[in-house]
């Protein structure tokens, strides 16, 4: 065991432990931005699929019941605007998290294969490469890598933690280039619903991917878009040989979705309602802390997409850190994503609307 922790990075978010307990002590309490955890109720038509569905005693099925896969079909179809999707061409899996890290190992790769993704990026590409042994290469553009022993490229659009996304002809230049030399894409989506200044594009999209899935997987979470991150609700989607062979593998380790859950994202999917009134919520919240920041001296970059703030005072990150945790207020050190975010910080705002106008005063 201790020879395969020794391959993982510390923790990163054990080093912010002296910064929330400053920020713990402000005598208005804390104002929690780092993670980005969802705060707000899980919809009313959600949780009652959930209760409906607790009377579950036998085991589920890995592939999800034909209703899920009815409905993450469906959802690919009207949301992604992927055609001629088949059960095939999806897969439940048990959050996202344990998907990205666990899947370099289910592909079966290890030392000698490459696993790339972008040089800012979410920490387990990272960590799902260390877990099997291959090699972790961070990119600019994709396309300038060395394709040799390349068996993995991750895309994320939109982007954890900068919330960049990435145009079609971008997404529809790097697909055609995987292709060309035979790396396999795994597109981290599950920030797809919440664009504020740009609208993300899958590349599931017929317009990127040819209406072929041929190399290709989306994946996508329910965790933002639901408030779902307690259910560890997600799915891939796409290519149908790497699906089915996932599946197999996913079989012997009894990686299932469990009955109840499986139940509540069919409900999940099959509302917007819910999601419509959620975005309205960041947004306004987006909205606040956008503008304290600003006129507090920081300066935004990117950010068009998804449930973050990339900010920057153009001085050290932890510095950025120290000083708004003497106000109360907790946000993540850039340096979690990648050397490159050295000199800023990633603010969320999934705190409840109370939070946000305590930071916003804070700030004022």
């Amino acid at each position: 065991m201790s020879a395969v922790s020794s391959r993982l990075p510390v923790f990163p978010w054990d080093k912010l432990e002296p910064y929330k307990k400053t920020a713990l002590a402000h005598p208005d309490g804390i104002v929690d931005l780092s993670v980005g955890t969802p705060v707000d109720p899980v919809p009313a038509l959600i949780q009652e699929a959930l209760v409906a569905a607790a009377d579950s005693p036998g085991y589920p099925t890995v592939w999800g019941t034909p209703a899920l896969r009815d409905a993450l079909t469906d959802w690919c179809g009207r949301r992604l605007g992927a055609t001629g999707f088949a059960h095939e061409n999806v897969l439940p899996v048990v959050g996202s998290k344990e998907l990205v890290a666990w899947l370099p190992t289910q592909l079966g790769l290890g030392a000698g294969d490459k696993v790339a993704y972008p040089r800012l990026a979410y920490p387990t590409y990272e960590v799902g490469a260390r877990l099997c042994g291959a090699e972790a290469v961070v990119y600019d553009d994709p396309t300038e890598l060395d394709p040799a022993g390349l068996k993995l490229l991750w895309l994320n659009s939109p982007s954890n933690p900068t919330g960049e996304v990435l145009p079609k002809d971008e997404l529809t230049r790097i697909v055609a280039w995987a292709r060309e030399h035979g790396v396999l894409v795994f597109s981290d989506e599950c920030y797809l619903e919440l664009g504020w200044e740009a609208d993300p594009v899958s590349v599931l999209h017929p317009d990127v991917c040819g209406g072929s899935y041929e190399g290709i997987v989306a994946v996508h979470s329910l965790s933002k878009r639901s408030n779902l991150a307690g259910y560890r609700a997600a799915f891939i989607a796409g290519d149908a040989a790497v699906l089915g062979e996932l599946l197999q593998i996913r079989k012997h380790g009894g990686m299932m979705t469990a009955a109840p859950v499986q139940a509540a994202t069919v409900a999940a999917l099959g509302d917007d309602a819910h999601v419509a009134e959620q975005r309205e919520r960041y947004a306004a919240r987006r909205a606040a802390l956008k503008a304290a920041l600003e006129a507090h001296g920081f300066r935004i970059e990117h950010s068009e997409a998804s449930l973050y703030l990339w900010a920057t005072r153009d001085e050290p990150c932890w510095d950025t850190v120290a000083y708004l945790a003497e106000k109360g207020v907790l946000v993540a050190p850039g340096d979690f994503y990648g050397e490159a975010g050295a000199r800023f910080v990633r603010v969320a705002f999934t705190a409840t609307d109370e939070r946000v106008a305590a930071a916003v005063e804070r700030l004022s």
